[in-house]
């Protein structure tokens, strides 16, 4: 991953409060860089990765970037599992369909990576050699 002298880096527990964190961490630094024309998507990116990593590692540390190059902003996040993220099917949900029981009240989701897909300039996943993954995306300035 890119790093850069104002590189966002921060590892945070992948627990429920991880993504409001990471929004609060991206406006700061997107508002610092004046790029605050992207913090919709940025914030909407950044929540299905840390959800994404909280998933997948619950409890774990998971690490979170937000950087900028010449070619625009890197959202990334780190967890400790070497599953590649993957694109649930998508079928129409109607209220018929929807499963709001308590014990499936989180099931009814799977559009996050094709959201991040559709937002981002450019969105993949990358092994770590320490172990674990990175799933990024970027977005145009």
């Amino acid at each position: 991953m890119i790093a850069t002298p104002d590189c966002l880096l921060i590892p945070m527990l992948a627990s429920k409060a991880a993504p409001g964190l990471a929004r609060t961490l991206t406006r700061s630094r997107l508002s610092k860089w004046g790029y605050v024309h992207i913090l919709d998507d940025a914030f909407l990116i950044a929540s299905e990765l840390i959800t994404n990593a909280v998933v997948a590692t619950p409890g774990k540390e998971i690490r979170y970037q937000c950087s900028r190059d010449a070619h625009g902003v890197l959202i990334a996040v780190w967890d400790g599992s070497p599953t590649r993220p993957r694109v649930c099917p998508q079928i129409d949900m109607t209220l018929n369909t929807l499963d709001v029981s308590e014990d499936h009240w989180d099931d009814n989701g799977g559009r996050g990576l094709p959201i991040i897909a559709a937002l981002a300039t450019k969105c993949g996943h990358t092994p770590d050699p320490t172990g674990g993954k990175w799933v990024w995306a970027t977005l145009k300035t």
